[in-house]
């Protein structure tokens, strides 16, 4: 297997669980924080594109930035919603694991098994 990454919210129970599911399973990823380590445009891009999602569909649109920067409007460009989210980590949905050159999202936390 390629480096095990975890995308991590310690304070999200799903990201907790997912991380209890790996370690159960004696893996030991990667753990980025990305709350205090967020992801450049470029490394989000690429994880968009492992997910085969639009970056809408990775933002959480109950945080308060995603309404103080008007994201759900339709004019707004792909470059400039991925901007949103590395300037405003807290948009980002997680868990998200990268392993084997795929990604996976951890909602449920099971749906990252099938990338191991």
């Amino acid at each position: 297997m390629t480096e095990l990454i975890l995308y991590h919210n310690p304070r999200c129970s799903k990201s907790r669980q997912t991380l209890a599911l790996l370690e159960e399973r004696d893996l030991k990823p990667r753990i980025i924080r990305y709350l205090e380590t967020p992801p450049d445009a470029e490394t989000l891009g690429r994880l968009l594109d492992l997910l085969r999602l639009e970056p809408r569909q990775l933002m959480r649109p109950k945080e308060a930035p995603y309404h103080a920067l008007d994201l759900a409007n339709p004019a707004r460009s792909r470059a400039e919603l991925i901007d949103a989210m590395v300037a405003n980590p807290i948009l980002i949905e997680r868990p998200i694991v990268l392993a084997n050159g795929k990604a996976a999202l951890g909602r449920p936390p099971e749906n990252v098994l099938h990338i191991l």
